[in-house]
């Protein structure tokens, strides 16, 4: 059964911290982009950041040089690390995997909360 467990939302005040980590299980996470999208009221879902399978990453305009994305095979684990949060950060952010193997496949996690408010 195919998993993705993300955790390390809350709450934090503004140019505070946080990481958010995503364990994947099920598949084959090493073959995996994996991506972090967020999605706030109203607001569509936006792709943030994103990790090849071979550590390449790329960030959404708004978070460049503020967010970094990480990932570790041995741990099936992807990171997302964020810093110097700002009043539009917050959301509900979802980790993705996407692999190609004969066919295209797309896993989802449920989400966590991310608040940034002083």
């Amino acid at each position: 059964q195919v998993q993705l467990v993300e955790s390390g939302g809350g709450l934090v005040q503004p140019g505070g911290s946080l990481r958010l980590s995503c364990v994947a299980s099920g598949f084959t996470f090493s073959s995996y982009t994996m991506n972090w999208y967020r999605q706030a009221p109203g607001k569509e879902r936006e792709l943030v950041a994103s990790i090849t399978t071979g550590g390449s990453s790329n960030f959404a305009d708004s978070v460049k040089g503020r967010f970094t994305i990480s990932r570790d095979n041995a741990k099936n684990t992807v990171y997302l690390q964020m810093n110097s949060l700002k009043p539009e950060d917050p959301a509900v952010y979802y980790c993705q995997a996407v692999g190609f193997l004969l066919k295209l496949y797309i896993y989802w996690g449920q989400g966590t909360q991310v608040t940034v408010s002083s």
